[in-house]
């Protein structure tokens, strides 16, 4: 059921763009506004290179309501999902969470999620905004009787706060209330209002990711604001997390691409008992080797900025591949992109070209992630 929140376009033929709580908020601080996903969402407020060094070296805050939320609950729940996704749960005590890949039977990826064990029983999951409808059907699916999934989606705002001032901005708002160790997740009443924290994040900095009922997400998005954080868009959001090498569903990562060719095979355990959609794919695929991997690539000089889709070319001409993701990195100053090449292309210090417009600018291939902390 859509909420108040959720806009419909009237032409059913259209995709439906939907906006999320904060939405007028956005506009009001100046946000320019960008349809991602589906959703209206802002890319930036001021510049994308402010609001990316704002989270390199201070805090910044992120709207990230469009992502999902689901709640699955029952006897037995955390045991059935374990066959479900490729990372281990029962590695994972009450309050702890991980990340993990949602597989089809080939071992493509069909979503990357985030799933903190709540309590016994009780499973808190955060799924990509484009992919709600899809994880939540892929579930549905396979549930058995006696667990219960509810999509809570439209019920939450979600804000991303981000950077190496992220602790004490909580800290300010919630005196009394302990920031879970990373990757943990927290529950608690403020006065008749539900809120959830998760020591998570999608820049490469600590941080943390924070829930508040749909209604209060502006005003809580404004105290975050009034405690030092700057707001930041898609567009800081990309640059981050591509430093890092953090991927992208539906660009890095597809339902035709594995964990294992993206080289984020230790999200997934083959060795765990009961097995997982997809696990027998990536067996056979790491005994009979890889064609492809995604590697990291970076201009040798200047160039024009990459970006996603632009060709990747042997030094001879050969077209290999095309970028997955690119950006002009402003912490490095270079161009820097991710793209599938076949394995004799994948060793690092390869050089190979990215056309731009036309233009051929050399890039090599280089050790992941681009940015580490000084």
């Amino acid at each position: 059921m859509q909420d108040t929140f959720c806009v419909v376009s009237e032409d059913k033929i259209q995709e439906t763009i939907q906006e999320t709580p904060l939405a007028a908020l956005h506009v009001e601080l100046g946000g320019k506004m960008v349809a991602f996903a589906g959703w209206n969402m802002p890319v930036q407020y001021t510049s994308i290179i402010s609001e990316h060094t704002a989270v390199r070296e201070d805090v910044g805050v992120f709207d990230i309501s469009h992502m999902g939320q689901f709640l699955l609950t029952g006897e037995g729940a955390e045991n059935w999902l374990n066959t479900i996704l490729s990372n281990d749960l029962s590695n994972l005590s009450v309050g702890e969470g991980q990340y993990t890949y949602m597989l089809n039977e080939k071992g493509g990826v069909i979503d990357d999620l985030l799933i903190y064990r709540e309590s016994e029983g009780c499973v808190f999951l955060v799924v990509n905004a484009s992919m709600i409808d899809e994880d939540y059907a892929w579930l549905s699916k396979h549930l058995p009787a006696g667990l219960t999934l509810s999509d809570e989606s439209c019920q939450w705002a979600g804000m991303a706060v981000q950077g190496p001032n992220s602790s004490a901005a909580f800290t300010q708002l919630f005196p009394e209330q302990p920031l879970p160790p990373r990757n943990g997740m927290a529950r608690w009443q403020q006065g008749e209002e539900s809120l959830i924290v998760c020591r998570t994040g999608y820049t490469g900095e600590d941080g943390f990711e924070f829930f508040s009922a749909a209604a209060n997400g502006s005003a809580w998005f404004k105290r975050f604001i009034e405690v030092g954080a700057q707001p930041c868009g898609l567009g800081a959001r990309d640059s981050l997390r591509l430093e890092v090498c953090y991927p992208l569903n539906g660009s890095d990562l597809s339902p035709t691409r594995t964990p294992i060719e993206a080289g984020f095979g230790f999200f997934c355990s083959l060795t765990k008992e009961c097995g997982f959609i997809g696990s027998e794919a990536l067996v056979e695929q790491k005994e009979n080797g890889l064609k492809e991997r995604l590697v990291a690539l970076k201009y040798t000089g200047k160039g024009a900025p990459p970006r996603a889709h632009y060709d990747v070319l042997s030094k001879d001409g050969k077209r290999l591949s095309e970028l997955t993701s690119g950006v002009l990195s402003p912490s490095l100053r270079e161009g820097i992109g991710m793209a599938y090449l076949p394995v004799a292309y994948a060793k690092l210090d390869t050089l190979v070209d990215i056309e731009v417009r036309g233009r051929k600018f050399e890039a090599k291939v280089v050790k992941k992630p681009f940015y580490k902390k000084p």
